[in-house]
């Protein structure tokens, strides 16, 4: 009786991840999408386009809530954790040789993401000083022009992303490190 009470509750379990999961993919889609159109829009009216400034521009559900980066940024963890305890366990089942490669690569994107988290954290809290010096307060239209000067980037959707990117690259490292070499 123990063991079907046990397997009932794991498969409630993964099915709830599995909602979650499939829950913020939907969630992922609708601001991507969103976004795209936005910014598409744009483009074809004034010929310019931020990276991420219509996701910061958003407030959702009404104005003075969150911002729809935040929800991005969100989603994007909470999915990526689901996936893990989905699939996880299969981390074991991979040859050692292919563990260290997927390390090692994991491993590198963590190390880019860590260097763009504090990069854009900085440039964007040296602007916000700036400005305050000078007597004005903005904290997310400020954008930089890097690495393409003709396509910048807004700094609050790029910090996010990239603290996003960092735990998630974080938590991959850890999962497939977890599971002992033989």
């Amino acid at each position: 009786m123990h063991t079907s009470t046990q397997e009932k509750d794991e498969r409630r379990t993964r099915r709830i991840y599995l909602y979650i999961f499939y829950l913020c993919s939907v969630m992922m889609a609708i601001i991507t999408f969103y976004a795209l159109f936005v910014s598409i829009d744009e483009y074809i009216k004034t010929g310019k386009v931020v990276i991420g400034e219509i996701l910061v521009e958003t407030e959702f559900p009404m104005k003075g809530l969150a911002k729809l980066v935040t929800y991005l940024m969100i989603v994007t963890v909470v999915s990526w954790y689901c996936v893990t305890k989905l699939g996880g366990d299969k981390v074991k089942n991979i040859p050692d040789s292919m563990k260290a490669v997927l390390q090692l690569i994991v491993l590198g994107i963590g190390v880019i993401a860590l260097y763009e988290f504090i990069y854009n954290f900085i440039i964007w809290n040296s602007l916000i000083t700036a400005d305050v010096i000078n007597g004005i307060f903005r904290l997310d239209d400020i954008n930089i022009a890097y690495p393409n000067p003709k396509i910048p980037w807004n700094l609050v959707f790029a910090t996010k992303m990239s603290l996003s990117a960092l735990l998630i690259s974080a938590h991959g490292f850890y999962t497939i490190s977890k599971h002992k070499f033989r």
